[in-house]
């Protein structure tokens, strides 16, 4: 079973102008979702939100030309090659635990 991880970063947090630059971002709410290969196609997410740094804009990229990908090296940029291995950790438990659950609910009487 091989397991696909994609970011959703397209909602965010923006100043409408800061040192004469428009539509800055400062906050990224992003989510990462994982499904697996299987018919069931079992799934899992995270979400969060990563703060980005706005103090130098010597690198700013206007608005309308950022695309997703570039928001995305921003959040894994921003949470670090460990943290987003553990999510995707987490992810895959999520899915396991769907495939095999340790807790069932179930009603009396039905």
């Amino acid at each position: 079973m091989a397991i696909t991880y994609t970011w959703d970063c397209k909602t965010v947090d923006t100043y409408p102008t800061k040192d004469s630059k428009s539509d800055v971002i400062f906050n990224v709410h992003w989510r990462l979702n994982a499904e697996d290969d299987t018919e069931d196609k079992n799934s899992g997410t995270i979400y969060g939100l990563e703060s980005i740094n706005t103090d130098d804009l010597s690198t700013f990229t206007a608005f309308a030309d950022l695309k997703e990908s570039d928001i995305i090296g921003w959040v894994e940029s921003g949470l670090g090659e460990d943290r987003v291995k553990d999510l995707k950790t987490a992810l895959d438990a999520q899915i396991a635990e769907k495939i095999t659950p340790t807790v069932v609910t179930k009603t009396i009487g039905e």
